[in-house]
């Protein structure tokens, strides 16, 4: 039998699992065909790679060499596949985009302005609640952009490896239902909503953190959040069970309004990132183009969003830069930070 690396695969899940039982069903396996398998892998190289006993199994010197080879064997490979995968898109004669984004207007509106400026190119798109995840599939050749964002100055994730361009600034909003007790105002104190119920969309970044802790700054503890999709956000709004939070580009929608907070307490910042090895610079200044215009037109169909960005022009009294109003060209990077 020639080693493969399922088997290297195999001796790894083993070895992190410590026993039989519990590598089996880490691999999907039944326990006799799982020691079946490692018979055959340790006749063929030679000798026992583990030890069993009572409590499990430990590996033997032989293994410790296996192992030591192993992790350094299965990340190059992973490495070759997705460098062989960027190579080959960069190389392709057939023009497509994959588009990967989080929840928001953003990504459907990038893909309609793509299908007017590259007619020829083929669009998919994959929606994830999780900035990580998509920075994975940045990282192994799955993606070729992806919409993402960070709460205030956070870093976007893996920054390092990956090209992030900021797309545009955003203040977080609240959306409440259209006979709620506030709903007339222009603007709302988070103070005045401390006896309300929440809904936002999830993520793993440090939003759910800074929403707690304006909350305390405003001197009280949020009493529930309900993290689920938006449609069952905006549903939950709507029957008055809770008061939403929301980019200050969320559409107009029947039985909301949409309201700023005072302050400004809270900051979104919308991205767009790439592998840098995987995307020629004009394709990716197209697309980031496109991008801050789709944001542009989301933000030029909110009556609440225009208000904001009068009074910050007015009056930036809460220490950040004033934000300038979404024209029909592209927004400038770094808008609405402090």
């Amino acid at each position: 039998m020639e080693l493969e690396l399922r088997h290297l695969k195999t001796i790894r899940a083993i070895a992190e699992a410590g026993s039989l039982t519990r590598a089996a069903t880490v691999l999907g396996l039944a326990q006799p065909a799982l020691s079946a398998q490692l018979r055959r892998i340790e006749r063929a190289l030679g000798g026992a790679l583990f030890e069993r006993g009572r409590h499990g199994v430990r590996t033997t010197a032989l293994g410790e060499l296996v192992l030591e080879r192993t992790r350094i064997v299965l990340p190059a490979v992973s490495e070759l596949q997705r460098e062989a995968a960027r190579f080959a898109r960069s190389r392709g004669e057939r023009e497509r985009l994959r588009l990967g984004g989080t929840h928001g207007p953003l990504l459907g509106a990038l893909v309609d302005r793509l299908a007017d400026a590259a007619p020829g190119t083929a669009v998919t798109t994959c929606a994830s609640w999780s900035e990580r995840e998509l920075a994975e599939m940045l990282k192994q050749g799955r993606l070729d952009f992806a919409l993402s964002g960070t709460c205030g100055l956070a870093p976007p994730p893996d920054s390092p490896h990956l090209v992030w361009e900021e797309i545009a600034v955003d203040p977080v909003f609240v959306m409440l239902a259209d006979g709620h007790r506030l709903a007339r105002g222009r603007e709302i104190e988070l103070a005045a909503l401390a006896d309300e119920q929440w809904a936002c969309v999830p993520g793993d970044g440090c939003f759910a953190d800074c929403f707690t802790a304006a909350c305390a700054r405003a001197g009280f503890t949020p009493r529930r959040m309900y993290e689920t999709d938006t449609a069952s956000c905006v549903h939950l709004v709507q029957v008055g069970r809770a008061v939403g939070l929301c980019r200050a580009t969320f559409p107009p929608t029947p039985g909301l309004v949409i309201r700023p907070l005072a302050g400004t307490p809270l900051m979104w910042r919308h991205l767009l990132g790439w592998h840098p090895a995987g995307q020629r610079p004009g394709t990716a200044a197209t697309v980031l183009a496109q991008a801050r215009e789709a944001h542009a037109g989301a933000a030029a169909r909110s009556d609440s969003y225009a208000y904001w960005l009068a009074e910050r022009r007015s009056t930036p009294a809460d220490g950040l830069a004033p934000v300038t109003a979404p024209a029909a060209g592209s927004i400038p990077p770094g808008q609405g930070v402090g």
